[in-house]
């Protein structure tokens, strides 16, 4: 149902065949960004060790592409409220996919450097372009399913890479997977041109150009939503790029070892959000509180993701992958109804706007937790306080929650039509 509070149109309410085939390219291409984003985690143990970098540059490698995909996130809020939001992700994701192709061909520390910066300025248009998509050309009914899919893809293509990337890592080398990678995605723009999405809420940005920056982050909510981003990636980020290595170095895994039980983390997470989108659907369709099942949800994958803790002190190395394992699925829970609670309080006009804001935000998790882990393992020679750190943002997400963001419904701005009335 289309809020009162836009001066939008509601086109159709189903979702029809259009609908599913542009979700299914936007969860190929989430697959693909994560994919591509979690190769270097993937070739570390192997290029680390043939370009004689330590845990410090790693850490700074992994880092360096967030300076750019979380500095560019406001621009690219901005950019797909402006322009043709297909236009602007179908650019983006040329741009990802070169890069990726070029770490393939580069021979030291300042060209991968160089290139991890381009690969997160091509993929901050990403998560923007998302959020705009699913507001404006998908029925609201539907939010909890698409945003769980969307998710579920950006866990689906860690446990592919993981899995296929190690393989190939272990198999041609590291230089292989990034060129295979990166050439490797490029079709998918075909199929981009041809089916991507029409929306189905037209709105009027000449005379309702949706709120100011400045209006957006003058609510509370929006800071308790931020948090929760930190908090979200910086566990997230710190299995993407750090597990590998944790796996193979302080667990003593083989890379087919590590590829294997390494994607099993990540396709149970990809289960996990698929599920929980769609059960939070289905319990807010009859008729609970939208506020209670979504903080219910995002809450306690929050909390019992600290599974990660224990998962590093015990000794077998078995029962710590199982316990990862566990921390994943339960984290499921969180991601889809985060960026559901998004969408909600945003709405149509300020979707793109306030997820740059917000993902710029929250992506500092990705500047701070690789290079914050790499400091301390070198530091102190293993994991111990690293995964400490995980779980102390994992609670201060919790409580920024439940006692910064308020009711789960659409914000009323300033200059939209139920204000000025």
């Amino acid at each position: 149902m289309t809020s009162p509070t836009t001066s939008a149109l509601l086109l159709d309410t189903r979702m029809s065949p259009a609908h599913w085939r542009s979700l299914i390219l936007l969860v190929l291409s989430v697959g693909i960004n994560y994919i591509d984003r979690g190769s270097l985690s993937i070739a570390a143990p192997i290029l680390q060790k043939e370009m004689g970098l330590n845990p410090e540059q790693l850490g700074l490698l992994f880092s360096s592409f967030f300076w750019t995909y979380a500095s560019f996130q406001i621009l690219a809020g901005w950019l797909v409220d402006r322009y043709n939001v297909n236009v602007v992700f179908g650019i983006g994701f040329f741009v990802w996919s070169c890069a990726t192709a070029a770490t393939g061909l580069v021979g030291g520390f300042t060209g991968l450097l160089i290139l991890r910066v381009l690969l997160g300025a091509g993929e901050s248009v990403a998560y923007p372009a998302y959020s705009k998509i699913l507001a404006t050309g998908f029925p609201d009914r539907h939010r909890g399913l698409t945003n769980g899919l969307i998710d579920a893809g950006s866990k689906c293509g860690p446990a592919i890479g993981t899995l296929l990337g190690g393989l190939l890592v272990a198999a041609y080398g590291w230089r292989f997977l990034f060129l295979a990678l990166g050439l490797g995605s490029l079709p998918w723009l075909i199929g981009w041109m041809l089916w991507a999405p029409k929306p189905i809420v037209r709105l009027d940005k000449k005379t309702n150009p949706g709120p100011t920056a400045a209006e957006i982050l003058s609510h509370r909510s929006t800071w308790g939503t931020f948090l929760v981003l930190f908090a979200i990636n910086y566990a997230w980020y710190f299995l993407l790029t750090w597990m590998p290595t944790y796996l193979v170095q302080q667990r003593h895994f083989s890379m087919e070892k590590m590829a294997l039980l390494g994607s099993v983390a990540f396709w149970g997470l990809a289960a996990s959000t698929t599920i929980a989108g769609i059960a939070s659907d289905r319990w807010i369709a009859r008729n609970h509180n939208p506020t209670k099942v979504r903080k219910t949800f995002v809450a306690s994958g929050l909390l019992l993701c600290t599974l990660l803790v224990p998962a590093c002190y015990v000794e077998d190395a078995n029962v710590s992958m199982a316990l990862i394992i566990a921390a994943c699925l339960c984290f499921g829970l969180t991601t889809s109804n985060h960026w559901a609670v998004t969408q909600t309080l945003a709405g149509p006009l300020a979707a793109g706007k306030w997820t740059g804001l917000q993902n710029g935000f929250g992506n500092l998790a990705g500047v701070v937790a690789p290079y914050l882990t790499g400091v301390i393992v070198q530091r102190t020679g293993n994991y111990d306080y690293a995964f400490l750190v995980v779980a102390f943002f994992l609670l201060m997400g919790v409580g920024s929650l439940l006692f910064l963001v308020g009711p789960i419904r659409q914000i009323v701005w300033k200059n939209s039509p139920a204000a000025i009335a």
